[in-house]
């Protein structure tokens, strides 16, 4: 045991420095991670040249937006019932943005053919069918009607996408 005390080799060596190497390597690593994200992000992100295409975009679905469009709201006679009924209706269209301007444009050119074909629907109608709660024959004969009339865009799909009744009420007129 004395020779263990005494043997230099044995004697505990002081604390040597920590290596630096394993530091240097995580901040290599972290550094890299760090150049790889911005590239990916600069290349797949949305610069200048994919904002032009989200406004394309955003132009393209405001056209094919619907908008409702005011056909006539009249009051229109129907005798079928054996009795003089007043109906009072207003009829919309639902139409896409883009093609707005033609529906209009026909509206304008066919105003009173328009009106008396509608009024030539109200008067033929049987009773029954102007009561229904939910007007299907109605409606199918009046989107009949204004899709012969408005026609078909370029590609072949009616300008006209719906016909909408929110108000049909009859009062008898022969009281």
């Amino acid at each position: 045991m004395a020779d263990e005390k005494s043997n230099p080799e044995a004697t505990p060596e002081a604390p040597s420095k920590p290596s630096k190497l394993p530091l240097l390597i995580v901040a290599g690593l972290m550094l890299a991670e760090g150049v790889l994200v911005y590239l990916g992000v600069g290349i797949l992100g949305s610069g200048p040249q994919n904002a032009g295409a989200q406004i394309e975009g955003l132009d393209q679905l405001e056209r094919e937006q619907q908008v409702e469009i005011l056909l006539i709201e009249d009051r229109f006679q129907n005798m079928q019932s054996g009795r003089v009924w007043g109906w009072s209706a207003e009829v919309y269209l639902k139409v896409r943005k883009k093609n707005e301007a033609d529906v209009q444009t026909v509206m304008e050119r066919d105003a009173a053919e328009i009106k008396e074909g509608l009024a030539m629907i109200f008067r033929k109608a049987q009773d029954r069918h102007l009561r229904e709660p939910g007007l299907e024959t109605i409606s199918r004969q009046l989107t009949n009607y204004v899709n012969r009339v408005f026609g078909v865009d370029s590609e072949g799909v009616p300008l006209v996408e719906r016909v909408i009744l929110p108000k049909l009420k009859g009062n008898p007129e022969d009281i």
